[in-house]
């Protein structure tokens, strides 16, 4: 696997491309889970991510920040040897913080379970993602050195091996070991996340200690700790505390929904289906989004470094404009066309409900987290911590006071989505604005996509029914409008001026 560095878009298209190999892949695996064990298994399996993500924010996240960002300005001056220190320090720092964690877990997973996530089955689920975490963890710091001096190649192959090796390994074992209790069928599909992080930490390990055999030697820079505590800590911190809050969430919800008169069982349904159902649908499209933010960080941090004002500003032009070209459109098409997806892919009625508002906070989200990567690409971390936990909090709040509104219930977390999205792309741009002095460009980045994608929705809707009227299957009327819609939103930005060369060029 040759290794070299790769320009933004470039970077970007391979890992965008893993990426939605993996969210295809994901995307099926969700629809047997779902319906190997139900929508209720599925509401207790989204009550134990919220601990993974929180457990992972508070020993890994900033790290992993710290790792790609030094890595890359280390990079950029030359000074390729203190790339292998400062992963070495991370790794060395993060199995002390898990050390920690795991304890902590073990000791308290009764406790965590009933009165925190409020459902004892997610027991044994909190035990078995333990060593899921150690090797996610070691995974997610050797991937992030790679990010960061440039080479997508290697993480991004084991991306794509990692999704199988889990849709297999989980799979298989629900197949094999089922019918089990709702408990033990959250700890079987916990054990079979184990199983795919064992092969992608070898495989990146290895992978980081050939390559580092190659690179010259040197000592570490005084002060290296402190860089690192400078990235790490806020970073960290938001991570924890927004992940705490997202999880308070997601306990939340069934719980303000039970206390509104709705059964224990079908509050939990109504849970999973939306959290997982309907929101993965949603989110096949923001592959790109992640692979950009992951290629986008380390090169803002390199330009910063350089003193280059103006390639900052064209790579936040580029980031924007790619943002608002393919999500848009892509969340257009949904909004017409989930419903039928989501009935023809989980069997559930309900999978498409509430798709337009979802699909808009889904636009407001990837804005925010476009802007926060170039917050951190710029040495910005506080803004971004600040804002993350801001928008954070405006969720939680909006979630607890709207739900308890009679007859809102599930429409009161659409809303606190919508709100919470919103107001932190809003904070994140003007952070940024302050921090790249640069100005909007609002024809590019907003009048021009959205005109399309307003275009597409239109006039995919009206196909879609005059398809269906004419007689075809609702699966043949979506394969058929899909395309459509794809090349009208392609020809409505070429005569607008937007076209391959305007976010493409590097």
């Amino acid at each position: 696997m040759k290794e070299r560095q790769t320009s933004l878009f470039g970077g970007t298209l391979l890992l965008t491309g893993t990426g939605l190999l993996g969210q295809a892949v994901g995307f099926v695996y969700r629809i047997f889970l779902s319906r190997l064990v139900g929508a209720e298994v599925m509401g207790l399996y989204q009550l134990v991510l919220p601990v993974q993500s929180v457990l992972l924010s508070v020993t890994a996240v900033g790290l992993t920040a710290a790792v790609s960002h030094l890595s890359s300005r280390y990079h950029a001056l030359g000074q390729s040897w203190v790339m292998g220190a400062v992963l070495r320090r991370c790794l060395a720092i993060f199995l002390g913080l898990f050390a920690v964690a795991a304890v902590v877990v073990g000791l308290g997973s009764d406790p965590i379970s009933v009165y925190l996530l409020g459902d004892a089955r997610t027991r044994l689920g909190l035990l078995v993602l333990l060593p899921c975490l150690l090797l996610t963890g070691v995974e997610n710091l050797h991937k992030h050195y790679f990010y960061g001096s440039g080479t997508v190649g290697p993480p991004a192959a084991v991306e794509v091996c990692e999704q199988f090796i889990r849709t297999g390994a989980v799979l298989g074992l629900l197949v094999f070991f089922l019918p089990r209790t709702a408990e033990g069928t959250v700890g079987l599909i916990a054990l079979g996340m184990t199983v795919c992080e064992v092969f992608s930490a070898c495989t990146l390990v290895l992978l980081y200690r050939r390559r580092a055999r190659a690179l010259p030697k040197g000592p570490a820079p005084a002060g290296l700790g402190r860089r690192i505590a400078a990235i790490a800590l806020p970073v960290g911190a938001t991570a924890v505390l927004g992940n705490l809050m997202g999880a308070a969430t997601a306990v939340l919800v069934p719980q303000r929904l039970v206390a509104a008169g709705v059964p224990v069982s079908e509050s939990m349904s109504a849970f999973g289906i939306l959290c997982g159902m309907t929101l993965p649908m949603l989110a096949m499209p923001t592959a790109f989004i992640g692979a950009m933010a992951l290629v986008l960080n380390p090169r803002l941090a390199r330009e910063t470094a350089l003193g280059r004002k103006r390639q900052v500003h064209g790579l936040i032009h580029r980031a924007m404009l790619a943002t608002s070209v393919l999500i848009l459109p892509a969340m257009a098409l949904l909004a017409v066309l989930g419903p039928t997806l989501g009935r023809f892919l989980y069997q559930e009625e309900r999978a498409g409900d509430f798709l337009l508002p979802l699909s808009v906070g889904m636009v407001l989200s990837c804005y925010q987290a476009v802007l926060s990567g170039v917050l951190n690409g710029l040495g910005e971390q506080r803004a971004a911590a600040r804002n993350a936990l801001l928008s954070g909090g405006v969720q939680l709040a909006a979630t607890y006071c709207l739900m308890s509104l009679p007859g809102w219930g599930l429409k009161g977390y659409v809303a606190a989505f919508l709100l919470s999205a919103g107001f932190g792309a809003l904070l994140n741009w003007s952070s940024v604005r302050r921090g790249a002095g640069m100005r909007p460009r609002l024809f590019a980045w907003w009048v021009a996509p959205g005109l399309a994608a307003l275009l597409t929705g239109l006039c995919v809707r009206l196909l879609f029914r005059a398809l269906l009227d004419a007689g075809c299957s609702q699966a043949l009327a979506c394969g058929l409008s899909f395309p459509f819609g794809v090349v009208l939103c392609a020809a409505a930005l070429w005569v607008q001026g937007v076209d391959r060369s305007s976010f493409f060029d590097d």
